[in-house]
């Protein structure tokens, strides 16, 4: 950990104790799995979940699959929704993700088109859906956050279900790729870290359904917005776009206030190649602070310079941590909930073609 580091974690515990009190939020209850989808969760295919302690890393990684030369990840078999069953106890602090070919060779992690992490016993931040406990995507990299100051706390037997897209610009085909997503944590029973932050998304593409959409010619953009269930700090935030993608914001729509806004950095083609992580805590605070009175926004931008529309081209989504005030309760989920039924469904892709992909009919449709 940087000096710096050390500094915001010694001033900002003097802040949040003397200001707000906001560094003890009460503990998230275990929820049992939806009645009406326990079948379809149970049919998963199994994750394969292995734990370091002395590391302080966790390994999720999904069946292997072939990636053929020029592959979108429109065009190609995707790794299975899978189950996964976390052996330990602690908080997550940072993640990375990786692939591995049928030899074991390290390939890039470009990769990776996103590796999406749902805990279905738990609530979103914004909406009354399944949480979204890691989202990384092609341009995310590395992502670490100071382990003594925050980390995301999670339980020995949780079940959470991993989902990733892969593709290949590549003029050479791999056999047996499996992608893992790896979870930097700090084993249960340290005095750290100071704050347990609880992971958020919003995406242009809410409530439901596919984060992607058709992407017009020229400039355009898209934004969505929402209300938080409780009163607390967005301590860090990223963002995920497509190509042509020209920034992605989080404001206040109430007061017009920008909390986040981001560019992404390019490569000499004008491919994205990365996007940067707000750290949103600081020598005096410890985050934006964020309350259910106000509506927050999520916008993306894009300069599509083809001439013509790409289908599922477009994409916006902003993720984070978030520290909730020390009164305030984590909402819990309603398994009934249409809403809450849907975005599961979707998730699981019990969906429209998906479906047809399950019979034979479709088997390479990323939507």
């Amino acid at each position: 950990m940087t000096r710096r580091a050390l500094i915001v974690l010694g001033i900002a515990a003097v802040v949040v104790a003397s200001a707000t009190a906001r560094s003890s939020p009460r503990p998230v209850s275990p929820r049992s799995l939806v009645q009406p989808l326990s079948s379809e969760l149970r049919d998963l295919p199994l994750a394969r979940v292995t734990a370091n302690p002395e590391k302080g890393e966790l390994v999720i990684e999904l069946p292997p699959v072939d990636l053929p030369a020029g592959a979108s990840h429109h065009s190609t078999d995707q790794p299975p929704v899978s189950l996964a069953e976390l052996p330990v106890a602690g908080a997550i602090y940072g993640f990375r993700t990786e692939l591995v070919d049928e030899q074991g060779r390290q390939l890039s992690p470009t990769l990776v088109h996103h590796f999406n992490v749902l805990d279905p016993s738990h609530r979103e931040l914004f909406l009354p859906i399944g949480q979204r406990i890691v989202a990384a995507g092609q341009e995310t990299g590395v992502v670490r956050l100071p382990r003594l100051l925050l980390g995301s706390p999670f339980r020995s037997g949780s079940k959470v279900v991993a989902s990733a897209m892969l593709h290949n610009p590549t003029a050479e085909t791999y056999h047996g790729v499996r992608v893992r997503l790896v979870l930097s944590y700090t084993p249960e029973g340290r005095p750290w870290p100071l704050f347990r932050a609880f992971p958020w998304q919003l995406d242009v593409g809410f409530p439901v359904g596919d984060k992607s959409f058709d992407l017009p010619p020229g400039r355009s953009a898209r934004s969505y917005e929402g209300s938080p269930a409780v009163a607390g700090s967005i301590v860090a935030i990223g963002g995920h776009l497509h190509d042509y993608g020209r920034s992605i914001e989080f404001d206040d729509a109430t007061t017009g206030e920008v909390i986040w806004r981001a560019e992404p950095v390019r490569d000499a083609g004008s491919d994205v190649v990365s996007m940067p992580i707000g750290k949103l805590y600081g020598l005096t605070h410890i985050g934006a602070r964020i309350v259910p009175e106000h509506r927050y926004r999520v916008r993306v931008v894009y300069d599509n310079p083809t001439g013509r529309t790409l289908p599922g081209g477009g994409m916006g989504v902003v993720a984070g941590l978030f520290v909730p005030d020390g009164d305030a309760p984590w909402p819990s989920i309603n398994p009934n909930d249409s809403l809450y039924q849907e975005d599961l469904r979707h998730f699981l892709r019990l969906h429209g073609i998906w479906l047809e992909a399950r019979r034979g009919g479709m088997p390479h449709m990323h939507h």
